[in-house]
């Protein structure tokens, strides 16, 4: 009886085949063969073109992949320097939708808030998003690199530049050091201080005492940074070293008003607050990043008040007297004082924040017949807020086109422009009714609410110019989910990726 052939288990795993009938060849005169190895073989075979073409198009998703991390990377980066150096939440969104645009990535959220940046891109509803996140810490204002970063973003906006070399460029920009050596800036600031005493009808011995006082206050906030206290102490020290030197030179025989020396050291305390850009924030709807701007800016201001008012107090008890300030009456012969130390106090603050040295000569003349624009008009019985926030409106209609014509952001012409009408008068004079007591206090308060609606008003009045002079077209329902204002940095619309057609890869 012949019997069918059998598997059996030879070696290795092979299976060999046996015949069991009759006259029939052995094992060793029949060819070994390895059916599963056969099998895998023709599987192979068949599936190999699939094979290759899902491996295929997976590299490809993975390479689409790294390149969005890569530009999300970028637009966090350029978003951060651009936050940390006082532009507007509105402002950092639409330049980072745009660049991100511009590099191809579709399906982009972003979310601002005063302490960090997240981007989100997702291509489409069945494809997983990718995230990026970025802390942003530093406040140093360094207008340098905020005018190469705005100069980087409308490269990229032009198609001018590849992902990889704009990163390139992006970390030269981040990684390369002051465009000027420390001593300048100190240089700069007492040109300011000293430009703010001869704004108020100074001598040149008040001068001098301002630009003195100014060094002392650079060089104390420097020691303290590089010990990272925070800003809040460094205000209070400032305010301290301003009003005791100026109460040590009022006690002496000196016949010298001191109380517009410590006038404009309190101004330079307030340059670089960020009134501006915290208002903007709320004009614009970021409420949060708002919110957290004006805590910033009120703790600032408080650390000034606390500097300025524990001086007075001191000098109290140790019986010296607190000087007045009497600003008096501007003619027309001293309206050329007051435009030139308007002009040296803006141009003194644009220079130690690092702004490009095309940009000092405008900056110095719009500050100029801003402060004449707001004497002028308090002459005529105008109340000041009103007053100075015609003129703010003046810097930031003149601003617009400025900064267009020399290739800087506006925000370095607007917030250097109005630097000369900041309210250090204002909080001057209230601290020192408020240090009299008596029936002075409500007068103190009084002064002292005043210098509120002055920063407001400046903050109000640059932000209308900008609505003015630039040419928005706004659409809410085409361009953004919300009102975003003027620009200050970045483009001036969101730039949109393009749509693809159906069917098109």
């Amino acid at each position: 009886m012949r019997t069918g052939p059998a598997f059996h288990t030879h070696g290795r795993g092979r299976r060999v085949l046996h015949d069991s009938g009759r006259g029939g060849p052995s094992c060793h005169d029949r060819a070994v063969v390895d059916p599963v190895k056969e099998n895998e073989g023709r599987g192979r075979q068949e599936r190999d073109p699939d094979t290759r073409e899902l491996t295929h198009l997976a590299a490809i998703r993975e390479a689409q992949q790294r390149e969005i991390a890569l530009g999300l990377d970028l637009c966090l980066r350029i978003g951060e320097l651009l936050l940390s150096s006082g532009a507007g939440a509105a402002d950092v969104s639409a330049t980072m939708q745009s660049v991100a645009a511009s590099l191809g990535i579709r399906g982009v959220d972003v979310d601002v808030t005063f302490t960090s940046l997240q981007l989100t891109a997702q291509g489409a509803p069945d494809e997983p998003p990718v995230v990026g996140n970025r802390q942003v810490l530093r406040r140093a204002l360094d207008y340098d690199q905020l005018t190469s970063v705005d100069h980087l973003v409308r490269t990229l906006l032009r198609k001018e530049v590849t992902l990889r070399d704009a990163r390139a460029e992006m970390g030269r920009i981040t990684s390369t050091g002051r465009s000027r050596p420390r001593w300048a800036v100190t240089v700069a600031w007492a040109v300011m201080c000293a430009g703010v005493g001869l704004q108020l009808g100074g001598d040149a011995t008040v001068v001098g005492l301002a630009a003195l006082a100014a060094v002392l206050i650079d060089r104390v906030q420097l020691r303290m940074q590089r010990r990272r206290l925070p800003s809040f102490y460094q205000q209070v020290a400032g305010g301290l070293v301003a009003t005791l030197l100026a109460l040590a030179v009022a006690a002496s025989p000196l016949d010298v008003n001191v109380s517009k020396v410590v006038t404009a050291n309190i101004i330079m305390l307030l340059a670089g607050v960020g009134f501006v850009g915290a208002l903007q924030d709320a004009l614009t709807g970021y409420y949060v990043t708002a919110s957290a701007r004006l805590m910033e800016a009120f703790l600032a201001t408080a650390g000034i008040i606390a500097g300025v008012s524990g001086a007075l107090s001191l000098g109290g008890l140790l019986g010296l007297p607190t000087p007045q300030l009497n600003p008096g009456s501007y003619s027309l012969q001293t309206v050329g004082m007051l435009a030139l130390g308007s002009a040296l106090a803006a141009a003194g603050f644009a220079y130690a924040s690092y702004a490009p040295r095309r940009v000092l000569a405008p900056i110095a003349v719009i500050a100029a017949v801003a402060i004449v624009i707001s004497r002028t008009l308090g002459a005529a019985d105008l109340a000041r807020a009103w007053s100075v926030a015609l003129a703010a409106t003046f810097v930031g209609l003149v601003a617009y086109h400025v900064a267009a014509r020399l290739r800087v952001p506006p925000l370095v012409v607007v917030v250097s422009g109005v630097v000369p009408m900041l309210p250090g008068l204002s909080i001057y004079t209230g601290l020192a009714l408020l240090s009299e007591g008596d029936g002075s206090v409500s007068a103190g308060l009084l002064a002292m609410v005043g210098a509120v609606s002055v920063a407001i008003a400046l903050s109000s009045g640059v932000i209308l110019g900008e609505y003015i002079a630039q040419p928005l077209g706004r659409e809410a329902s085409r361009l953004e989910q919300r009102l975003s204002g003027p620009r200050l940095v970045g483009p001036l619309k969101v730039v949109r990726p393009h749509r693809r057609r159906r069917g098109s890869a």
